[in-house]
């Protein structure tokens, strides 16, 4: 008994075509005019799109962020994904000062096994550097974590010094990883906060204004820099404006080996939501770092997916309710819990306003949403493609359907969604992980959760 998917259009990074998918157990056994037997789920897929299933490079589920905690934990967040296309996740475990890597990792794994509905890894955040953690990163690439991120925000608490980038960009050539990094000036902004909350500004608007777009720039220049002397790959999450990405691309044309990451949220929304200082609070949904920017960002980091420029798209995904938690923060943006949500919508959004609008071809929405980061974080060809030997993983996409993002009709575990009212055309039909059909027609219809933890194999080239 297998399933066999018939007549669908079959979308990779590289090829197009008609035809018919057979899946038997988890993996992908025939491709093309595929003969069904007796007992198999045949599915029409006539007039459809097949996909491989997406990856969201960035998610945070199950965060405790001190006041708070996200309000998607790796249950209710994994589902969300499963519905809106998303069959893979990989998720940031952070070490905490004091902590070792080892510890790191424990505690995300007890936060997530036997609890997620879509397969899932895990980057490793690093606070606290000393010899011992560097060490500790040939453990973690052992264990499947592959990939690091260092932050250059969030003074006194995440931040590392240039000092530690430089030395752990030398430990991940020899470990075989990737680091990924958080590219805003820490310490100006830490000083630009100071200033506004002196002033009595502190309305959500001010989250905006003391993250200018010219500090994320300056980070990622010099991250360019120490990646150069350092002779070693970097990956830059979430990018956020255009003249981050012209310092991006600047490090590529002479010689550094950088990839980058955006988010829907930076090709979709921009910086007029966290309205004035009026005392209004609805612009603390959008409060999240990178914080939105420009119509002019917007339109570059679109030519940045056009052209390859950027690489993967993740979410961010970082959920917390507007009542209750978003509200800590009232009568002080620094307090408001900085994150959005966006993992259930993201598959769905670049397909209406990237692929609709001739932002970008279906071939490079396979490759943004799904291909690329899986062959940047060692899942490829398991994960990302459809070919004989690869898992089940396949979406189904209606493009004639349409229907309009609200908040109360989604999966994920939060009281909005910033794309509320959104009309997306295009309907996901239906979802496949590892063969298995877990969303059909509005529905997650998964008995229970059958994700698997994902060990990813080294970066390519390391």
């Amino acid at each position: 008994m297998g399933v066999v998917i018939r007549g669908g259009r079959v979308f990779t990074a590289v090829d197009e075509y008609v035809g018919d998918i057979r899946i038997e157990g988890e993996k992908i056994v025939a491709i093309g005019e595929v003969t069904s037997e007796a007992g198999d789920q045949i599915i029409d897929a006539a007039g459809c799109y097949i996909f491989p299933g997406g990856i969201d490079t960035h998610t945070h589920f199950d965060l405790d962020a001190g006041t708070t905690r996200t309000a998607d934990d790796f249950e209710s967040g994994t589902r969300a994904a499963i519905a809106g296309g998303t069959t893979t996740i990989l998720d940031y475990a952070t070490q905490n000062k004091g902590e070792t890597l080892k510890q790191a990792l424990f505690g995300q794994h007890r936060k997530a096994d036997e609890k997620c509905y879509c397969d899932y890894g895990f980057h490793m955040g690093i606070t606290d550097w000393n010899d011992e953690v560097s060490k500790e990163m040939q453990d973690m690439v052992d264990e499947g974590v592959s990939s690091f991120k260092l932050y250059l925000a969030y003074k006194g608490k995440l931040q590392v010094d240039d000092g530690v980038i430089y030395e752990a960009l030398k430990r991940s050539v020899e470990v075989g990883g990737l680091i990924g990094f958080h590219c805003e000036n820490g310490d100006v902004i830490d000083r630009l906060i100071k200033i506004a909350k002196k002033n009595g500004k502190l309305a959500p608007v001010y989250h905006a204004l003391t993250r200018p777009s010219a500090l994320e720039a300056e980070a990622v220049e010099r991250v360019m820099n120490l990646a150069s002397f350092a002779k070693a790959p970097v990956y830059i999450v979430h990018l956020s404006t255009k003249h981050g990405l012209l310092n991006l691309i600047e490090g590529k044309n002479r010689g550094v080996e950088v990839y980058g990451e955006t988010c829907p949220q930076y090709l979709l929304l921009d910086e007029s939501l966290y309205g004035t200082d009026d005392g209004s609070f609805e612009g603390a949904k959008y409060v999240m770092s990178p914080p939105l920017r420009s119509h002019e960002d917007q339109e570059a980091l679109w030519e940045g997916l056009k052209t390859g420029s950027i690489l993967t798209t993740g979410t961010d995904h970082c959920s917390f309710n507007q009542k209750g938690q978003k509200e800590i923060g009232i009568g002080d943006f620094t307090k408001i819990p900085n994150g959005g949500p966006g993992v259930e919508h993201r598959m769905e959004l670049l397909y209406s306003f990237g692929v609709l609008k001739g932002r970008i071809d279906m071939k490079q929405y396979v490759a943004l949403t799904s291909t690329n980061a899986a062959k940047l974080f060692g899942l490829f060809p398991q994960k990302g493609e459809i070919a004989v030997g690869s898992d089940g993983d396949l979406v189904i996409l209606d493009p004639t359907q349409s229907h309009i993002i609200e908040s109360k009709k989604q999966v994920q575990n939060v009281d909005y969604t910033p794309y509320e009212g959104f009309e997306v055309k295009s309907k996901i039909r239906q979802v496949f992980l590892r063969g298995k059909l877990v969303f059909d027609n509005s529905n997650v219809i998964s008995d229970g959760p059958q994700g698997k933890y994902l060990k990813r194999g080294i970066c390519p080239g390391r």
